[in-house]
């Protein structure tokens, strides 16, 4: 009897800047769902997370300080986006011991319904990359063991017309109801000479995302405001550098009012300071029995138990 040939390995490249607890969580999830090679840029002196990620032989820590910009002939980027794409181009060039990448941020975690390396197995060959699909996560009201997430249609009319439904006078300027993106990331084939990678898309030559194929059994849980604390302990960054600020298209052509969420916010807050922001986080962005039942309504809803803490502690049981 033939064998089955073996399945791609997979790996993935993250620039972080966070506390070691969060950047072992990320990884201990990651090597949980079967990760063969995880690449880890440290965008600051964090090494705590560094050595607990160097002991492990499937992580490759990088500490992205001076002489590490030294190393790749280039002066150390302004913007944290253009570090990201750095990084992950340098770890493409090492990637050779794995035959699928995905350039994903440490608030992000993969969420395969099956395993990730049969999905990656049965694409065609000409496919280089597939678009994993984001579902964002969903304020807790209370102790518990579960995150809520709320996902959106792909396409655009759909998403907008379930947002307002779902999110009522909030839906109308938020993408889908999402804070951040709704483009999700993309996993893309290694050894491709000259491909290139950006946040939401790869190029190679003149064309975007070749061969482009969804992975529908796979979704990308995105924490990007998992608590009203988090989403305002960031908020003036996000409004100025991050995935708030000014220059970002807005949901709807401004010819037909149409605001971004830098614009929004702001108005929020001119309108009615925190008390409105807090008003909005909760219509929103918090797992309320009301926002669930209408986003399960349109099936918009996912709860997870994500287990991060047993994650680590299996992981990287001496820095758990």
């Amino acid at each position: 009897m033939r064998e089955a040939p073996a399945l791609p390995k997979w790996g993935l490249v993250a620039t972080i800047r966070a506390p070691a607890e969060a950047v072992l969580n990320f990884a201990a999830h990651h090597l949980d769902l079967g990760a063969h090679r995880l690449f880890i840029y440290l965008d600051d002196d964090n090494r705590a997370a560094y050595d607990a990620l160097k002991a492990h032989p499937k992580c490759r820590p990088t500490l992205t300080d001076d002489a590490y910009w030294r190393r790749l002939g280039i002066k150390r980027r302004v913007k944290h986006q253009a570090r990201q794409f750095e990084n992950a181009r340098h770890a493409y060039a090492r990637a050779d011991d794995v035959e699928w990448l995905t350039h994903i941020d440490v608030d992000e975690f993969l969420w395969p319904q099956t395993d990730l390396a049969a999905q990656l197995a049965g694409l065609p060959d000409d496919c280089y990359c597939a678009r994993i699909r984001p579902v964002e996560a969903l304020a807790p009201q209370g102790p518990g063991d579960i995150t809520h997430f709320k996902a959106c249609a792909p396409d655009r009319p759909t998403r907008r017309r379930q947002a307002l439904a779902v999110f009522g006078d909030f839906g109308a300027v938020p993408n889908g109801g999402f804070l951040s993106h709704v483009a999700g990331k993309m996993i893309y084939r290694t050894g491709i000479p000259g491909l290139r990678v950006q946040i939401h898309n790869v190029f190679l030559g003149d064309q975007t995302n070749p061969g482009e194929r969804a992975l529908p059994q796979t979704e990308l849980l995105h924490l990007h405001a998992p608590t009203w604390e988090a989403f305002r302990r960031a908020l003036d960054f996000r409004l100025e550098k991050g995935s708030y600020r000014a220059e970002l298209k807005p949901n709807a052509p401004r010819e037909e009012g149409g605001m971004n969420m830098h614009d929004m916010l702001n108005a929020l807050i001119d309108e009615g300071g925190e008390d409105m922001l807090r008003r909005f986080f909760r219509e929103v962005c918090t797992a309320t029995p009301e926002l669930r039942a209408r986003l399960a309504e349109y099936g918009l809803l996912r709860s997870h138990a994500l287990a991060l803490d047993a994650k680590r502690a299996r992981h990287f049981p001496g820095a758990a």
